[in-house]
């Protein structure tokens, strides 16, 4: 019995010891916010728990690269301001006990600093979708993360707006195209990225384009007045442009789909047509299939 009660008391002793210094003990040190990656001008919070006791039972300091940063002081977060890479280090926080000196080390956090201003990545996801539906680009800073995005839209004939704000996913979904670019943001305070380069968003319909003629007769003869018509199928209810070619030439843009002449020797060749939406020049459909006109050598006066 004596030899079990001293075994009993070993292992109590050494619970207890292992519940005082194991980790659960341990001081702890955190960044916020919290990036694999930081760039020069931006703000970083170290935030010290010594997990033991009340928060004013200790005084601070943090150490970069074995070196104090600051003496002790009572405020257990230390911020530093717009980052330089000079900064990159590795960071521990030392927490010394005010009642009797006692002193604990916390875990030891990187930190790194790109002297690169990121900018972001902006590209077309998808460029093809049928009439009424949206295309999507994504906006990225590459091996980054925390950023939200802006964006922007332009025409060749109108000045940049913002077309949307605080995007966290990186993606957008538009209805119209246009030129684009997209700025990042993250942190508190704000730091932004450089902006993106431009990027054409051009929007093809996937909508079947077919070209008919009328009168439909075989055999079509110099003077006899022809009518062509462009129809987008699927498209009823959406105001079109429509742009004729003739043997490859585009004739040009008109709001009719319909297209009258007087048949001449230089009406034989090859028709195409294709649409764009009347309020976004930056959209077309696919090229119709070609529709091959042959003039009969006669004249039909």
């Amino acid at each position: 019995m004596k030899k079990m009660g001293h075994t009993l008391f070993s292992e109590l002793f050494l619970l207890c010891s292992l519940l005082y210094t194991g980790r659960a003990q341990d001081a702890v040190l955190t960044i916020e916010p919290s990036w694999s990656t930081y760039f020069v001008g931006e703000f970083v919070t170290f935030i010290c728990d010594m997990r033991e006791g009340r928060n004013d039972d200790w005084e601070y300091k943090i150490i970069r690269d074995g070196r104090d940063l600051d003496s002790y002081d009572t405020h257990q977060s230390y911020k530093l301001y717009s980052l330089q890479t000079s900064y990159t280090g590795e960071y521990q926080c030392r927490g010394r006990r005010r009642s009797s000196d006692v002193t604990k080390d916390s875990n030891i956090v990187s930190l790194t600093v790109s002297a690169n201003q990121p900018k972001p990545r902006l590209v077309q996801v998808s460029k093809t979708t049928p009439v009424g539906r949206n295309v999507t680009l994504s906006c990225s800073v590459e091996n980054s993360a925390g950023w939200k995005y802006v964006w922007f839209r332009r025409t060749s004939n109108t000045n940049e707006v913002q077309v949307r704000t605080n995007d966290v996913n990186g993606f957008i979904r538009v209805s119209q195209g246009g030129i684009y670019r997209c700025i990042g943001s993250r942190g508190e305070p704000t730091f932004y990225t450089d902006i993106s380069d431009e990027l054409i968003c051009v929007i093809t319909f996937t909508n079947k384009v077919v070209v008919m003629r009328q009168p439909n007769w075989p055999q079509i003869f110099r003077g006899e007045t022809i009518t062509l018509t462009c129809e987008v199928q699927g498209g009823e209810t959406t105001e079109w442009e429509y742009g004729w070619r003739r043997s490859g030439s585009l004739t040009q843009w008109r709001y009719e789909k319909t297209w009258t002449f007087t048949a001449s020797e230089s009406s034989s060749g090859d028709y195409t047509c294709k649409s764009r939406r009347r309020d976004d020049p930056y959209s077309s459909t696919e090229t119709s299939e070609a529709f091959r006109l042959l003039l009969s050598g006669k004249s039909c006066l």
